[in-house]
């Protein structure tokens, strides 16, 4: 390659040398462009050869308002945060927005909240409203089934009871209505009596608890005895660490023991 790119000058010096000779000004000019054009090119890699614009990505709202949907239903999809998740809707990591609730789609704003931006809510009635005035809890689905309460029919236990006539030890009441009451008997060794509650404060870290010291001295009023303390032996626990760190070495020891002994 070296020795023909070192004799090129001379190749083309004698073409032209043989063609200014055999040929007139003419053809001498063709020849000389057909020698020294340059041949067309095109882009054969990157963004030249690809479509100028992809499939579209199906943007934008997939139910309507008041429109019935299930936990799990895409509402709106969006690329940024056009609009954001309100009551019983969540947010995707793509910023799409779904229900988690079944209910009806509600889009509205919420000054108190943030007086630009736009929310999606799930309600759980046809034609609820959002967002609820201030102070008005949240309206949650618990999983819980309503159910009709059965009350049972007036026993003669409790007339005798109510007028005096028969015992009423061992016997409990529930609620009176016009119905009646719920009765269950109980035994005398059953009834024990009923641990009268301090009332709990609100403590810091809006929490209703009771005082620490009153949480302390709960083993005395239950009558559990607990171990004198000793001023000299505030270290059993120390104590009891050590020695029973001193039986797992005792045990590895003798382990290591068995498993030289079989090696043999």
């Amino acid at each position: 390659m070296p020795i023909l790119c070192s004799r090129l000058p001379t190749l083309l010096l004698s073409t032209l040398r043989s063609t200014i000779q055999s040929t007139s000004p003419t053809h001498l000019h063709l020849r000389l462009r057909l020698l020294l054009s340059r041949p067309a090119s095109h882009a054969s890699q990157g963004r030249a050869n690809k479509a100028a614009a992809g499939p579209g990505k199906r943007l934008g709202a997939k139910k309507g308002a008041s429109e019935l949907v299930v936990p799990g239903n895409i509402i709106f999809r969006q690329r940024g945060t056009h609009w954001y998740p309100g009551e019983n809707c969540a947010m995707g990591r793509d910023h799409t927005i779904f229900a988690k609730e079944k209910g009806y789609v509600c889009f509205y704003r919420d000054d108190e909240r943030h007086p630009k931006r736009k929310f999606i809510g799930v309600v759980f009635e046809r034609g609820e409203r959002l967002p609820r005035a201030k102070g008005v809890p949240r309206r949650r689905r618990l999983g819980l089934v309503g159910r009709a309460r059965e009350l049972e029919v007036e026993t003669e236990v409790r007339r005798e009871v109510l007028s005096g006539k028969g015992e009423g030890e061992g016997l409990e009441f529930g609620k009176l209505t016009g119905q009646g009451a719920v009765i269950r008997q109980q035994g005398k060794r059953a009834r024990k009596e009923v641990p009268v509650l301090k009332k709990m404060e609100l403590r810091p870290g809006y929490q209703y608890r009771h005082s620490n010291w009153y949480i302390g001295r709960a083993a005395e009023r239950a009558k559990i005895r607990v171990r004198e303390y000793k001023r000299g032996d505030r270290f059993l626990a120390w104590r009891k660490l050590n020695a029973r760190k001193a039986r797992n070495a005792e045990k590895r020891s003798l382990s290591s023991r068995k498993n030289k002994g079989g090696k043999k």
